[in-house]
């Protein structure tokens, strides 16, 4: 959620500021005050020479362009589900962390939505090689399923591994000794995840994926969170490629998105092909910075 936030930073950055080409042809009163009035030209022609006033517009063009080109492949169920799991994760702090980014429902909504279309647009105009596919197989792991124990203490964490050693239910420890509120009475147990996943820490995942069924790590696995206790519980054979392709390239697209290089490439490719004319001269560079020359 905090990554989608930075994003619409860009998009949401001063809505409201009216940019288009009609505003400079009326001379409606915005403001009137004693002795004077702000009309709809002055403000544009003040807007328009801002940074924040050009961002606006850039952010314009490109959600409209992006809406033109991809738009039928993302829907309103689609904005609706990633929003609500946000909504659901922030719980109560939702609405505050809302406005600690600067951002209402809608600007939030309107984010995702330009999020999905990034990716649409990715996946349409970036394809993945044989070669990409094969490298991503190489250390794909599919879906396991874990328990834990997380503790603030090392040294607890190795209590609870000796304790576990002489027999001890790792169910009856994770309950009584684990900090994880979600989790502890459930066992310790995880949703599912795979070597794509990336809401768990990497020191985690891969302390995770060395244990056969059954196992739990030895030593305790230290993260920004504390330090775990791990159990495997659910561990699949890998199987062929073919089994898992989907997974394999929606791991890559994933990998790919986090680029800055090849999202900019994207964008770079989208703009290109919205034909986009700018009519005002005094605007006609606020796509500079989004336009490379590999743009296709």
């Amino acid at each position: 959620m905090k990554n989608t936030w930075k994003k619409a930073a860009a998009v949401v950055a001063f809505a409201g500021i009216a940019l288009s080409a009609t505003a400079c042809s009326n001379s409606k009163t915005v403001v009137s005050y004693k002795g004077g009035k702000i009309t709809q030209e002055e403000y544009y022609n003040k807007m328009k020479k801002s940074a924040a006033g050009q961002s606006e517009l850039a952010s314009m063009i490109v959600n409209d362009a992006l809406e033109e080109q991809y738009g039928k492949y993302v829907t309103d169920k689609q904005v609706n589900k990633e929003f609500n799991q946000s909504k659901k994760q922030y719980g109560s702090q939702f609405s505050t962390a809302l406005q600690q980014q600067g951002l209402t429902e809608s600007t939030y909504k309107e984010s995702i939505k330009t999020n999905l279309l990034m990716n649409q647009a990715l996946r349409h105009i970036k394809k993945i090689s044989k070669k990409q596919e094969e490298k991503a197989w190489k250390s794909y792991q599919p879906k396991v399923q874990v328990e834990h124990i997380l503790v603030s203490k090392e040294s607890t964490a190795k209590d609870i591994i000796n304790q576990l050693n002489n027999g001890a239910k790792f169910e009856t420890l994770a309950k009584k000794y684990s900090t994880d509120s979600e989790t502890k009475n459930d066992g310790g147990k995880l949703p599912k995840f795979d070597s794509s996943d990336t809401s768990l820490d990497s020191t985690f995942k891969n302390a995770a994926f060395k244990l056969n069924k059954g196992e739990y790590t030895k030593t305790p696995v230290k993260t920004e969170y504390g330090y775990h206790i791990i159990k495997m519980i659910s561990k699949p054979s890998k199987g062929s490629f073919k089994d898992h392709k989907k997974e394999i390239d929606n791991q890559i697209y994933a990998k790919m998105a986090q680029d800055q290089t090849t999202m900019q490439s994207v964008l770079a490719t989208v703009l290109k092909r919205a034909d986009v004319s700018i009519k005002d001269n005094d605007l006609k560079d606020v796509l500079t910075k989004y336009i490379t020359p590999d743009a296709k």
